[in-house]
């Protein structure tokens, strides 16, 4: 019986591998032999199943503080695919309108997924089992959340992230590390009996401030509005633009809506409002009419900016 011969595809798959392996100083067929013994990959070793399913670690014995646990670790997940999708954009030396497009699609897509998944929060635990496993949780908050800030440094110039009223020319040209104090998130973690910095803050900025000043310097000129900037205009423009303007909505809007509501269900009723884990002032922190925290305030027109997240939250919350 004559022996098969090899395709020229598989020939030719060869010389490709034996190139790639001349590179390391160690010949093809040592290789090959290396991948007969090597055992069949196996999809809970790929995605580290077990070890994924040993991080949720609660700190009672109510059973919905599961589901606390793992819908914000499901959260971070989405924030470290949106920090990936802006780092391919900020550091792609060859930047192209249909690029950039394609990431912040998929970036839209992430925050899609976060708001609409909101309702697992809002709905999905009984509020008396969250009112007192909560208080286990003490002084921690989703406040410290440091991948939402990183998304924050990396898609707008600096300034905008200020409270509106440090928002001018002098806070525009000042170095990070002199208006960092004047952060819009800040001033909401504030005690909102005290107006002191809460201990929450104060763990936070221990942990990150250095890296958050980093990461801004860093990113001046390369966040997505520097970046959309550098794009030269052509057919895919107008596209763009929506979906920059779709991206504010769904991170300074709709996403923080969500978790407002949230709060509205577990920490307000008719007599009294419950401070948050942290101390921070939910109420003042929350709401984007308050804020009114805006990435591509160039995008929106005047109106639409004094009527910011006001639509949403006549609709939803009053």
């Amino acid at each position: 019986m004559e022996k098969e011969q090899l395709s020229p595809e598989i020939i030719q798959k060869l010389k490709d591998l034996e190139e790639k392996y001349s590179l390391t100083g160690q010949d093809l067929l040592s290789n090959l032999e290396g991948l007969q013994y090597a055992n069949y990959l196996k999809y809970w070793e790929y995605i580290h199943l077990e070890t994924l399913l040993s991080l949720q670690n609660p700190r009672t014995d109510f059973p919905d503080e599961k589901i606390f646990i793992v819908y914000h670790q499901i959260t971070e997940l989405y924030l470290n695919l949106i920090l990936w999708e802006i780092d391919q954009i900020a550091n792609n030396d060859h930047l192209t309108s249909t690029f950039f497009l394609q990431r912040i699609k998929r970036i839209n897509r992430y925050f899609e997924n976060l708001s609409h998944s909101f309702d697992l929060m809002t709905e999905g635990m009984d509020k008396e089992q969250f009112r007192k496993f909560r208080m286990a949780l003490l002084p921690a908050s989703g406040f410290q959340s440091a991948q939402f800030r990183m998304v924050e440094f990396c898609s707008t110039d600096f300034i905008n992230l200020l409270e509106k009223k440090f928002q001018n020319p002098l806070t525009q040209k000042a170095d990070v590390e002199e208006v960092f104090s004047y952060l819009y998130w800040l001033q909401g973690a504030n005690d909102s009996e005290t107006g002191q910095e809460t201990i929450t803050s104060k763990h936070f900025q221990e942990k990150y401030r250095e890296k958050f000043i980093e990461l801004a310097n860093t990113f001046r000129k390369k966040n997505l509005w520097q970046r959309y900037l550098d794009l030269t205009p052509d057919t895919n423009t107008l596209e763009i633009k929506k979906a920059l303007r779709e991206y504010d909505q769904l991170i300074n809007v709709d996403w923080r809506l969500a978790h407002y509501r949230s709060a509205v269900r577990y920490l307000k009723n008719k007599e009294t409002t419950i401070e948050a884990t942290g101390g921070t002032n939910w109420q003042k922190y929350l709401p984007p009419r308050f804020q009114k925290t805006i990435f591509f305030p160039l995008l929106w027109s005047e109106e639409e900016k004094r009527n910011w997240g006001k639509n949403w939250v006549d609709n939803f919350i009053e």
